[in-house]
């Protein structure tokens, strides 16, 4: 009401379930933990109003539609229509990105009445903009899966996230940085597994006795010639026993 502008249905249904949101979480370093990620929707109350304010408190103060170049707009080609710091634009605050620059809700049409149509923009500390998404569900999801990481809204600008912030990037999210070389290279991720050689069968091979090596000959006379001499003392014994019973 006292902007004269109605919320879109998706973010209008977010605040009816929870009045803003934030979540950080940390890392381990030396066993000491350090915030990196960051995920922020301001509140209803903090949805504050961009560029209806002087900067400073001084009198006749500049204001941010003193910094209007509308020479901006040229050549942009397919691209949107950049929002404005006038009153041809309504801008709110969605997230400060911990001052890295701003993520807004945007009204780009207020005249003759504000369009209920909004679209999600970054402003980044230059006070350049850069689109982002068509609705708050969409810009949701990308906030989610970037994870909070510090920065993550450069990587939807032409000269991308900071050296620092790519270090974190190649650790968390691989993939979502390096998306020029996975388009160049269809195959720089894929596993280049081959599962006929993992999954293989193995014949195993029949374990073969080994035979005692056969004795020589000359030990299989000596043992035949031992074995008649016991045989032939065994008879001439049995024979004296018979004559001395007789």
């Amino acid at each position: 009401q006292k902007n004269s502008c109605m919320l879109p249905e998706d973010l209008k249904n977010f605040y009816l379930m929870t009045d803003g949101f934030q979540m950080t979480w940390s890392v381990k370093t030396d066993d000491t933990p350090m915030p990196l990620g960051s995920m922020v929707i301001n509140s209803v109350s903090k949805l504050c109003r961009l560029g209806g304010s002087s900067m400073y408190t001084l009198p006749n103060a500049p204001t941010l539609a003193d910094l209007e170049d509308d020479t901006d707009e040229e050549g942009n080609g397919d691209k949107p229509e950049k929002p404005h710091f006038d009153s041809r634009s309504l801008i709110f605050e969605l997230d400060p990105c911990n001052g890295n620059g701003k993520v807004c809700l945007v009204y780009k049409h207020t005249k003759p009445v504000v369009s209920p149509d909004t679209e999600i923009w970054f402003l980044d500390r230059a006070l350049y903009w850069h689109f982002l998404t068509k609705t708050f569900t969409a810009y949701y999801r990308l906030l989610i899966t970037h994870l909070g990481l510090p920065q993550w809204q450069y990587a939807f600008t032409s000269y991308g996230v900071s050296p620092q912030a790519k270090q974190w990037f190649n650790m968390y999210k691989p993939i979502t940085i390096n998306t020029a070389l996975l388009s160049e290279e269809a195959d720089s991720f894929v596993n280049k597994l081959d599962p006929n050689k993992v999954f293989k069968s193995k014949n195993k091979t029949p374990v073969i006795k080994k035979k005692p090596p056969s004795q020589p000959a000359g030990s299989q006379k000596s043992h035949m010639s031992m074995t008649s001499s016991k045989t032939s003392s065994l008879a001439g014994n049995s024979s004296r026993k018979r004559d001395s019973q007789i």
